[in-house]
């Protein structure tokens, strides 16, 4: 029996179901990258307000940083929860990545810690002016060599539990949180200025380092927890909604020396292993 190419039985759905399916896809592929968009445009916003240079537009960049940070977090759990991984987004967040935890915390250092002494006229000013810029491409430079030996690499070898070299929104984080700590007002001392251009040096060493750093990639976050665990985690959000300018601080410097202090501790154990062996 015809009927003009209609399936009684209710085969011609069929098309319909995989269309639908094909805009969900899509849709969940829009996702990741709509949150790279917005990493992209907060590490934007963020060398915008630095250019304006008062106290409020450096508080305003280095938050700005941290909500990068939040969405840089976002996109890459998104695509792993929904099976969304492609070369096209880990190439696409990588670059994003270099503008908002490369350009935009290298600017906000330069103009932070520096700009204020650009009205002296002694030569110190003029010279730290000079190697605060250089330091600012150090950092940039550094950025994107972490960057391309990520893509390349990937982890630490034997899992995904630690970064090889400090992760760069993590070192995008530790600028931030010191400019916001001190609530953008900016740095009017030369010695200072030096501790701080140190501190960005650093910061550049440890990402183009073999050093590993946690990830946190392990936990299922997913899983029951003790009370105990879920009372920290409240305790911790309510700290850093109330006490943001030192709890950040806190939790980016720990962040940042617990690399250092990792490799520390598998030196001392191989030490000691091999004196014993």
């Amino acid at each position: 029996m015809e009927f003009n190419g209609i399936d009684p039985i209710g085969h011609e759905e069929e098309p319909r179901r995989i269309l639908r399916n094909h805009r969900l896809r899509r849709g969940i592929y829009l996702l990741p990258s709509a949150c790279t968009i917005a990493n992209m445009l907060c590490g934007y916003y963020a060398i915008l307000a630095t250019v304006d240079g008062r106290s409020s537009d450096f508080d305003h960049a280095a938050i700005a940083i941290g909500f990068a940070y939040l969405f840089d977090a976002l996109d890459g759990r998104i695509a792993r929860a929904m099976h969304t991984e492609s070369s096209f987004g880990r190439e696409f967040d990588s670059l994003a990545d270099v503008v908002s935890f490369g350009i935009a915390p290298a600017l906000l250092a330069y103009a932070w810690g520096i700009r204020a002494l650009a009205a002296a006229e002694s030569p110190e000013p003029l010279h730290l002016i000079q190697l605060g810029w250089l330091i600012g491409f150090f950092f940039v430079g550094c950025c994107a060599w972490r960057l391309a030996r990520f893509n390349i690499q990937g982890m630490a070898p034997g899992g995904n539990r630690y970064f090889v070299g400090m992760p760069t929104p993590a070192a995008a984080g530790m600028v931030a949180a010191v400019v916001h700590a001190f609530r953008g007002a900016p740095i009017e001392d030369v010695r200072i200025s030096l501790l701080w251009l140190s501190l960005v040096v650093l910061l550049g060493i440890l990402m183009s380092s073999t050093l590993r750093f946690y990830s946190f990639k392990d936990v299922q976050w997913t899983r029951r927890r003790p009370s105990l665990a879920i009372i920290l985690m409240i305790v911790l959000i309510g700290a850093t909604a109330l006490f943001s300018h030192i709890t950040l601080l806190l939790i980016t410097a720990i962040y940042t020396v617990h690399g250092p202090i990792i490799q520390l501790v598998r030196f001392v154990r191989h030490r000691l292993a091999s004196r014993t062996a």
